[in-house]
């Protein structure tokens, strides 16, 4: 089994930043979102970031696919945010929540990526639409996992543009043009259109619900 995947995603807010709302293509944040869950989900294990949007699109996709998203999925939550977790995250077996920072949302969110990026080996991180947060997302990533493949996929829009300055894919025009996202995942993951999608190893499987603290 190959590493895990680590996405960074979200649908920009245009009242917090309207410059990323701009440029950003909702339809294709989201299509991308389903896309990388239905051909990665019993094929690879999938971490990510708690986000009110994206989180019930994954929910979405895994409950169409029938497969025990539970033991292909590690979903880590802020619990600064405990007022704003969606309704979905009852329904993931494995969340983790990284105790809070008090009163900084800034450090809590630090706090809990530092978590989310240090406790996995990941294969690849795809970063999709976003705010300043995936900007952020990206950097870390590529500090903590060097050995990691970050892919921004520029087509959403938003904040990936910020990515293209410095980063090896700029060059890449499918992560420019190719709006056939399943199609994108397969070449980029390496994943076979024919692989099975299987229960996973023990090796990959997270731990249950739980909360991590750094204190």
């Amino acid at each position: 089994m190959t590493g895990s995947v680590f996405l960074s995603a979200s649908i920009p807010d245009p009242r917090r930043s309207p410059k990323y709302a701009q440029t950003a293509d909702t339809v294709a944040i989201t299509s991308a979102v389903s896309a990388l869950v239905h051909v990665i989900l019993g094929r690879r294990h999938l971490v990510w970031g708690g986000h009110p949007a994206i989180t019930p699109m994954i929910w979405a996709v895994a409950e169409d696919l029938g497969v025990s998203y539970g033991d292909w999925v590690t979903l880590y939550q802020s619990n600064f945010f405990a007022e704003e977790f969606p309704e979905e995250n009852k329904r993931f077996q494995n969340v983790l929540f990284v105790d809070s920072v008090e009163n900084s949302r800034e450090e809590s969110l630090r706090r809990m990526r530092e978590e989310m990026l240090a406790h996995d080996k990941f294969q690849t991180g795809i970063f999709i639409g976003g705010m300043e947060g995936i900007v952020d997302e990206f950097h870390l990533f590529q500090s903590l996992q060097p050995q990691a493949n970050a892919i921004p996929i520029f087509s959403t829009g938003g904040a990936v543009l910020d990515l293209a300055n410095g980063s090896e894919h700029a060059a890449d025009r499918d992560l420019w043009e190719e709006m056939d996202y399943v199609k994108l995942f397969h070449k980029l993951l390496e994943i076979p259109v024919s692989e099975n999608r299987e229960p996973p190893s023990k090796s990959i499987v997270s731990p249950g619900p739980k909360t991590r603290s750094q204190d």
